[in-house]
């Protein structure tokens, strides 16, 4: 869609603009510099052309027009960040006084009938959903290596082979001229080159201490030469392969002879050495078989995936023997809904689940598998279930339930609480009330303070201190003109009252954080823009989402 906006509204992008970001790439960058030979390099390493490159970086420029200019050029009205900046700061002064439903339980008396009354009357309250209980098996990493043991040989062997990895190779310090050369140049052009790199070697044999001089005034890499040509540290692998075979050839401080490569004429010096070094076996020993064990565990993770995908299905019908035949512990949980695991209260299991069952249980894809046809109603054995690279289920439904309302004695303790904390919460509220009027007629005669209010505190937005988020959102939604004055409100643990004292102005933000505000608040404003340019384009091109695609942009499961 996006594509097609831009191929309709003729977007493009110049040369200029294309070279522009490129330079603006860090990895391309040598002392913040663009730098030609690091750019070629980098794609190099990545097995890319510059020009294979540049197309794609051109065509995501290209499509970046299209909505890229909403989103960044939002601006936040400064009547809007302003209001918003004072009701960030603004402080009010605040006493509380809180009456916990907990001190209440305690004279709370629930009769049997309380609890049959209640269960009968909120029985849609109960409703379990339909579940299935599961045999299941795990294929991961620690089920891989079980039983993974590495030979010393093979840790000798390894850390002959990679010994580099063990220690720094030869690195040396090298500094280079560059004259470039295009590579459509023609041979005039190419000729001139050469004889200006001969004539720089030439001098600089006679006399090195020119170096840095002549690359400042003559190299034609501008990431090296305003350091004198200095490219740092070299190591093997790092540099194209001419340079490459020219720098470990030369001798420290000996100038190389002009070197050709695709990016033209080098002059080359090694100006330091560093001479390999290797930590001893014993150092590295724990480390490579590590390593080793996760190579190894790799390999069978692999096979073990391979052999459960042919098991699963030549012997659909019962999940026992192919979990023997693969050596992995043949799992079970019970209670299994289409929305996650039942809660312990309404399943009669064993042993709790440990937090790593209940996250893998819980996966999307699991739960879409052991609802799908062939594994609920004809029982069959699941396909294997990617949950991740290095974690695959297996599972078959061994048991299903309908949904139900759980039985009054297996619930009936929970009813009792369930009564209790509301029975807390209502006198919480009656006694909050009545003391409520009392305060509020205190604060009307001003010669009286109302009683039982903890010491005043100064709170904000940004700084509710000790306020729950209910308490703070009462407090600052009261008008400035209504106080002082007392409110009173329903919380989580039971009810408060709050004895607003005063409203002031709170101190300025520095600029910095209100630029960052307006920053956050232009995004954001951006971000509602671009939804609104994207609805209209799905208009205007006729997009329509199924519903498959609506649950995955909200980030829900698929059913």
């Amino acid at each position: 869609m996006i594509a097609n906006a831009a191929t309709d509204g003729r977007y493009t992008v110049s040369d200029e603009a294309l070279r522009d970001a490129i330079a603006q790439i860090p990895a391309v960058q040598e002392n913040g510099q663009f730098s030609t030979e690091r750019y070629r390099q980098v794609l190099a390493a990545q097995g890319m052309q510059p020009a294979d490159f540049e197309m794609g970086l051109r065509r995501d420029l290209i499509l970046s027009q299209v909505l890229g200019p909403i989103g960044q050029t939002a601006q936040t009205p400064s009547a809007v960040v302003n209001q918003i900046v004072n009701g960030l700061t603004e402080e009010r002064t605040v006493a509380v006084r809180r009456f916990a439903a907990q001190a209440y339980e305690a004279d709370i008396t629930i009769t049997d009938e309380d609890v049959q009354a209640w269960y009968d009357n909120n029985a849609d309250r109960m409703i379990q959903p339909a579940s299935v209980d599961l045999q299941y098996i795990v294929l991961d990493e620690a089920a891989a290596s079980a039983d993974v043991s590495v030979p010393d040989s093979e840790v000798q062997t390894y850390y002959e082979q990679n010994q580099q990895r063990f220690g720094q190779a030869e690195r040396r310090r090298v500094r280079h001229i560059l004259l470039e050369v295009p590579t459509d140049a023609n041979e005039a052009l190419q000729s001139e080159a050469l004889a200006n790199a001969r004539e720089i070697a030439e001098q600089l044999k006679t006399d090195p201490t020119l170096f840095a001089e002549i690359a400042q005034e003559r190299s034609d890499d501008p990431g090296s030469a305003s350091q004198g040509g200095d490219l740092g540290w070299i190591s093997k692998d790092t540099l194209v392969p001419e340079v490459e075979a020219a720098v470990f050839a030369l001798s420290p401080n000996q100038i190389s002879d002009v070197v050709q490569s695709p990016f033209g004429y080098h002059v080359l010096e090694v100006t330091e050495l560093q001479a390999p070094t290797i930590k001893p076996l014993a150092q590295v020993r724990d480390e490579i078989t590590a390593e080793i064990t996760r190579q190894m565990a790799a390999a069978r993770f692999a096979d073990l995936a391979t052999e459960i995908t042919s098991l699963v299905y030549e012997q659909r019908e019962a999940l026992a023997p192919v979990a023997t035949q693969v050596g992995l512990t043949l799992q079970t949980v019970k209670g299994l809904s289409r929305d996650g695991l039942l809660a312990d209260d309404f399943v009669a299991r064993e042993e709790p689940l440990t937090q790593s069952q209940q996250t893998l249980l819980n996966q999307p894809r699991v739960r879409q598998m052991a609802f799908s046809e062939d594994v609920l109603t004809d029982r069959f054995n699941s396909g294997p279930i990617e949950i991740a690279p290095d974690l695959i289920v297996a599972l078959r439904v061994t048991e299903s339930r309908p949904a139900f309302v759980p039985p009054l004695e297996q619930v009936k303790d929970l009813i009792r609480d369930e009564l209790v904390e509301e029975r807390g919460i209502k006198l919480a509220r009656e006694y909050g009330e009545a003391a409520l009027v009392v305060a509020v007629d205190a604060v009307a005669n001003v010669s009286d303070s109302p009683e039982g209010f903890e010491p005043a505190q100064v709170v904000s937005r940004q700084d509710p201190r000790e306020l729950t988020s209910t308490e703070i959102l009462a407090v600052m939604r009261l008008p400035k003109d209504d106080t002082p004055t007392v409110v009173g409100v329903e919380t989580e643990a039971g009810y408060s009252l709050l004895n607003v004292l005063a409203v002031n102005a709170g101190p300025a933000l520095p600029e910095q954080s209100i630029a960052q505000l307006r920053q956050q608040l232009a995004q954001s404003w951006g971000q509602a823009e671009e939804g609104a340019a994207l609805a209209i384009l799905r208009q205007r091109y006729d997009v329509k989402l199924l519903p498959d695609a609506q649950a995955l942009i909200a980030g829900e499961p698929l059913q």
